[in-house]
């Protein structure tokens, strides 16, 4: 199969950024599945901002920005804009949504016409992303996908020499951060000041020794910190749709502390992979649970083992295919 991606950021990226602290989910999730979908025998281009037209293991990347010839293509995928489907002429049109997008909201971004010439279908990641979206919003059709994590997460060691006073979210600061950081300071300081919160850079203002910002570097040091942390703490936010960030946390074998808002009730099976609250008291309860109940730690943290290498970019890659010829 004959296979496009198309996409369209403010800064340059290919398969050799894959590491990159610049680059997001979305951007992550393109070149996992281009790769993997190459590796399972499609031939696949991706039209996008990269350096310069090059073939990086054997995936064809072309600058969006030049004179690309339109060429047609059994699939095209579009990373977040109907718009881009302009350039590639496909058979099957497929749309990666990464918000939660309403119906004004829509027609604000000028995506109608393109939308009604193009008909694609739209690739939901939770329940709580198909729910929240408009049914006029993938009138033509839907496919459903659980993204996977980068190979380097299913290749690194578990350890079990980690700092038992450490927790760590490494989600973007505007992922409900700020509620985090306002729970931290009014639940936990007070009872433990030897607890650690290992937090994303951010501009938010505070000075408390037991809240420490982590530079954003490669995913290689990213790793590192996650490695050696007794759990993540994810409150949730409303765009989040599937968050990586907590299926790298849980492919490491890092229990979760969460909300569940948005899609983390649906990443987060309680007393399984982690433990979800219903309110900020029973969050910061369950967060001295996790550093106090070694037994209750001990059993989610084999459960995580149990899992590991389950969810692969090779089975999403296969999964989508399966689903665009049903």
């Amino acid at each position: 199969m004959k296979i496009c991606f198309v996409d369209n950021t403010n800064f340059q990226y290919d398969s050799n950024n894959k590491y990159s602290e610049k680059l997001r989910g979305a951007e992550t999730v393109l070149i996992n599945l281009a790769t993997s979908l190459s590796g399972i025998g499609h031939k696949v281009t991706v039209i996008n901002n990269c350096p310069k037209p090059s073939m990086i293991n054997g995936i064809n990347w072309l600058n969006i920005y030049s004179n690309i010839k339109i060429e047609n293509f059994d699939l095209a995928i579009s990373n977040g804009d109907i718009n881009l489907f302009k350039f590639a002429n496909a058979k099957t049109n497929i749309l990666f949504s990464h918000s939660i997008q309403t119906l004004e909201k829509f027609v604000r971004k000028k995506q109608v016409y393109s939308y009604l010439k193009y008909k694609p279908k739209v690739c939901f990641l939770s329940n709580y992303h198909k729910n929240n979206r408009s049914k006029l919003l993938h009138f033509f059709g839907e496919i459903n996908l659980k993204w996977a994590v980068d190979e380097i997460f299913l290749k690194t060691n578990v350890l079990e020499n980690i700092d038992n006073n450490l927790s760590i979210f490494t989600s973007r600061p505007d992922r409900n951060l700020k509620m985090l950081l306002d729970i931290w300071k009014k639940f936990i300081i007070p009872r433990n000041k030897d607890l650690k919160l290992l937090v994303t850079n951010n501009s938010f203002e505070y000075n408390y020794k037991s809240i420490i910002k982590r530079q954003l570097s490669d995913q290689r040091n990213l790793i590192k910190d996650l490695q050696s942390s007794r759990m993540a703490i994810f409150p949730g936010h409303k765009a989040e749709l599937y968050c990586l960030a907590a299926e790298e946390a849980k492919e490491l074998c890092v229990p979760i502390v969460t909300l569940g808002i948005g899609s983390l009730a649906e990443r987060v099976e309680h007393e399984k992979s982690g433990l979800i609250a219903k309110n900020d008291l029973q969050f910061s309860e369950y967060i001295f649970e996790l550093f106090n109940n070694y037994d209750l730690w001990r059993s989610i943290r084999n459960n995580l083992i149990s899992q590991r290498g389950k969810n692969t970019w090779k089975k999403v890659a296969e999964e989508l295919i399966n689903q665009i010829k049903n």
